[in-house]
């Protein structure tokens, strides 16, 4: 059984758990399956790796421009939910919900379940999902996933509106078990920037071969990044994430050491 603790974020440090692996980034593959709506922003930017923008005066046809997950007013019963597939399964340790710039508008609750499938799941292709909510369609299909009894790794929780001060969110997960699908539920409706799930790779090695050759220091082979002594340009995880590296930005660099002499001299 799964159980959670709160740490708001404001001026108080992060919690430790967020030096370890970004579970659900859409660079490492994390995908959204299914939302209920998606009507003023797409459910797809909480997986963006970067920070949330804002950008002022920007509209769409349907409302503000925002750099999250934002859906209508619930006028229905129920309340609005979302299914992400996640990048690299294994074992969470923590989640990161960034409000930000979702002041009036942001949702006040959420909940997280997880499960461990073992079979490939198919669902109808999201596409464009901006200005539109889940087909009847899209329904029938996430039915048969029975996400609403997915195991809870944080019960009911409320959030805090999008200011500086006050838009981070952390929640401790104490569970041992491997996860590959997440349900991020919001209570009713409304905005979140960003969602991170930390944790550490748990590779499926029965799918391997006895002569594959593997990274063993890969992020989905579950290594992780234990400590450093500086990450001022880029987080030394980089350097275990999967794929090419983006730009320079998306690696390992530090600042420039302060205490180098002034003039560089070569000695015998």
């Amino acid at each position: 059984m799964s159980s959670s603790t709160r740490d708001h974020g404001g001026e108080q440090p992060a919690p430790e758990f967020v030096q370890m692996n970004n579970l659900v980034c859409e660079s490492v593959g994390g995908k959204v399956l299914f939302a209920t709506d998606d009507w003023f922003a797409a459910a797809e930017n909480l997986l963006k790796k970067g920070d949330p923008e804002f950008k002022t005066g920007l509209f769409t046809e349907y409302g503000k421009w925002m750099d999250g997950w934002e859906t209508r007013r619930k006028r229905i019963p129920g309340h609005d939910w979302c299914i992400i597939e996640l990048g690299v399964p294994g074992v969470i340790h923590g989640f990161h919900v960034d409000t930000h710039f979702f002041t009036g508008n942001y949702a006040p609750r959420i909940s997280v379940q997880g499960a461990c499938l073992q079979e490939n799941i198919s669902l109808p292709t999201r596409g464009d999902r901006i200005g539109s909510a889940a087909t009847e369609e899209d329904f029938k299909a996430v039915e048969r996933l029975h996400s609403e009894k997915w195991e809870y790794l944080l019960e009911m929780t409320e959030l805090t509106p999008g200011y500086a001060e006050s838009c981070h969110s952390y929640f401790h997960v104490n569970s041992k078990e491997r996860w590959t699908h997440i349900r991020l539920n919001i209570y009713p409706d409304g905005g979140i920037a960003r969602f991170k799930v930390y944790g550490i790779g748990q590779r499926d090695w029965s799918s391997c071969g006895p002569n594959d050759l593997e990274d063993l220091l890969s992020m989905a082979n579950g290594s992780v990044c234990l400590g450093y002594s500086d990450a001022h340009y880029g987080h030394p995880r980089n350097l275990i994430g999967l794929g090419r590296a983006a730009d320079m930005g998306d690696g390992w660099e530090t600042a420039r050491r302060l205490d180098r002499p002034p003039i560089l001299k070569v000695t015998n």
